[in-house]
């Protein structure tokens, strides 16, 4: 019996394509090599907060299904990797969950097949990693099989855009694949762009996020300039955000987080380091970007020694460990560099969060938000989570550090 579409990879990126996918009759089944996932999916919990119990319930009833037995893979007509492209130790792209997802699957592919990459990675990825793993066992990509690139396009918590109305770039090995990539996604997706090859598609992504990337880099360095001037960076930014044209705002911040903006660069980075390019104002951005952590200790440590508190001796409380508010992921979160070079220096930090899960290397969060404000002799705002009451936490903080911008009052001191 065949199957419309198995999703490899059922997390941020994988359930919502699967439910977009299964709203429009394709028949979905999903592939994860994680038992928990397969359990929490099979008892009706979602384990992604963009897909809730009640659609995930939906979802079940249509007959979807996450197994770790890869055999399911041979039943797909259309087979979709949404696996995560991370970093290693060393900051160099780690593409060991693409490589093994498209191992497992050239062990089930069947003639006729459409294979789909959606993780992130840099140019060639797709032609000269996932395509010779995906032929070991004979089989060729545009003439057994049909293999294309389709750079996913999901921002956590955004509740504006999602899978149907984000519009998705396609592409293929051959203009025959390409031709199967957008029939597949134009069953589900108003709008499909067909990039001239995967090449071009895998760069798009990456300039996608690096341009976000680029821009708060420079608003960072100017918060770092206005700061040093003594003026107002956040009226700044209102102010040029009210040209209507030329000028898109982005905000300043403790730094980047999350699965892509400060990740994707990086795969840029390394694809011209091995090209010979250099693209400085991608290098100088990151420079930037790396510092705003280093940055937001330095003006902590300036505002409790204006009240005579050396750090070593400080109660630092910080709200928000989160990448992003709303959103329960930490991954390569600023909040959490903040909160080690804290440590590092000998402040006494505290951290709560009602969103995110507690973080390990950082230990159990505080219970009793109300008491941690009166307590600590700082606290920052990293992550400006809807639960906030943020005009509350103002009055209730003996001196609060606002890196959002977003907390009302004259008494909040801001990046």
């Amino acid at each position: 019996m065949s199957v419309d579409l198995v999703v490899v990879g059922i997390g941020y990126v994988g359930l919502p394509l699967a439910e977009a996918a299964g709203t429009t009759g394709l028949s979905v089944l999903g592939y994860d090599i994680s038992p928990f996932v397969a359990a929490e999916v099979a008892a009706g919990r979602s384990h992604v907060p963009d897909v809730s119990a009640n659609r995930l319930q939906a979802m079940k009833a249509k007959g979807f299904t996450v197994t770790t037995d890869p055999v399911v893979l041979g039943t797909a007509e259309t087979i979709v990797l949404c696996v995560p492209t991370g970093l290693k130790s060393d900051g160099r792209p780690d593409l060991a969950a693409v490589r093994a997802a498209a191992e497992t699957v050239a062990e089930q592919l069947r003639p006729g097949t459409l294979v789909v990459l959606e993780s992130t990675s840099f140019p060639g990825t797709t032609d000269e990693i996932v395509r010779p793993i995906l032929e070991k066992h004979g089989l060729t990509a545009g003439v057994d099989f049909a293999l294309a690139y389709s750079p996913e396009r999901v921002d956590p918590g955004n509740t504006r855009f999602g899978v149907r109305n984000t519009p998705k770039v396609v592409s293929g090995h051959t203009p025959s694949c390409a031709r199967r990539c957008s029939e597949f996604y134009g069953r589900f997706v108003d709008t499909v762009v067909v990039a001239r090859g995967t090449r071009e598609a895998e760069m798009a992504k990456l300039l996608e996020n690096t341009y976000r990337y680029v821009n708060i880099a420079l608003v960072n360095e100017i918060a770092i300039f206005c700061d040093r001037l003594g003026v107002d960076v956040w009226d700044v930014l209102h102010c040029a955000a009210t040209k209507p044209f030329g000028f898109m705002p982005f905000s300043p911040g403790p730094g980047v987080g999350g699965h892509c903006i400060p990740v994707d660069p990086k795969y840029l980075l390394d694809k011209a380091e091995r090209e010979g390019a250099e693209l400085g104002i991608v290098r100088a951005a990151r420079s930037v970007d790396d510092g705003m952590p280093g940055h937001v200790v330095e003006r902590v440590t300036r505002l409790l020694a204006e009240i005579a508190k050396p750090l070593p001796e400080a109660k630092v409380l910080l709200l928000g460990v989160a990448y992003k508010p709303d959103v329960p992921d930490t991954r390569e979160s600023s909040a959490i560099r903040v909160a080690v070079r804290l440590r590092a220096l000998g402040a006494e930090v505290s951290y709560h969060d009602p969103v995110a899960l507690a973080v390990p290397e950082l230990g159990p969060p505080v219970s009793d938000l109300e008491t941690a404000l009166r307590t600590a002799d700082v606290t920052v705002l990293l992550v400006p989570h809807r639960a906030y009451q943020l005009s509350r936490l103002a009055s209730t903080a003996r001196l609060l550090f606002d890196t959002t911008g977003q907390v009302p009052g004259e008494e909040v001191v801001r990046l």
